[in-house]
């Protein structure tokens, strides 16, 4: 045994076993977050996420899980709120300095990698801990874009993914009935489906969220009218 080993709880360091534990500490809040899947599809960046309301007089407009980044760009994420919508922010921050000073949208990969790197310093420095989300962002440039952003930094590029308490469910369900091409029906209802499933079918307008960003059309969140068809 390790001497003192609860200083390694106590700041974003390594143990003697190459573990961060503040890290592994955040992956565990994402891992109790809700729901959220995104997809690629033939012409649109899908982003599915579940609204957990457990609060009885609480009015669900007000919880958002699916944003808008950019005219080009889509976000959602999993963990603790404050956090995500932190992150959020700050994609949002960054994508309009690039427009004002470069007179262009800045790539979705290049915003992902921005995003990962400001994400890794909180688990370089003291003083600092560990975003408690994961983050997929996605949108089209000349070719669609997904990327899963975790609690550690890494950055991963995706066809279809999930993050949360269902992802494994979700993960198994996208590997069995994702395919290449989806058109953006198709993939909100494999998205509704797959969260239906987790929830155990206790869903509604109201618990949640879709977005998608459609080449050339940019953007749009689904009103609850619209989410209807697809419950």
């Amino acid at each position: 045994m390790y001497p003192n080993v609860q200083a390694y709880d106590r700041g974003v360091m390594f143990n003697p076993d190459g573990r961060l534990f503040q890290v592994e500490y955040a992956k565990e809040a994402v891992r109790k977050g809700a729901t959220a899947i995104g997809m690629i599809g033939k012409d649109s960046v899908v982003f599915v996420a579940h609204k957990v309301v457990t609060e009885p007089l609480a009015i669900p407009p007000t919880i958002q899980k699916v944003f808008k980044v950019d005219n080009h760009i889509g976000a959602t994420y999993s963990g603790l709120v404050a956090d995500g919508l932190h992150l959020i922010d700050v994609s949002r921050s960054r994508a309009l300095n690039h427009k004002l000073i470069y007179d262009d949208s800045k790539a979705v990969d290049s915003l992902a990698r921005e995003i990962s790197t400001y994400m890794m310093q909180a688990t370089q420095y003291g003083g600092l801990r560990p975003y408690a989300v994961s983050l997929l962002v996605g949108g089209f440039d000349d070719a669609p874009g997904l990327f899963e952003i975790e609690p550690g930094a890494s950055l991963l590029g995706y066809k279809a993914d999930a993050i949360g308490s269902g992802k494994k469910v979700a993960t198994e369900m996208l590997i069995k009935e994702y395919k290449d091409n989806m058109s953006t029906d198709d993939a909100i209802s494999l998205g509704v489906k797959i969260i239906k499933k987790i929830s155990e079918g206790r869903l509604t307008s109201e618990s949640l969220d879709i977005g998608c960003v459609e080449d050339g059309a940019g953007y749009r969140l689904l009103a609850p009218e619209e989410l209807s068809k697809y419950l």
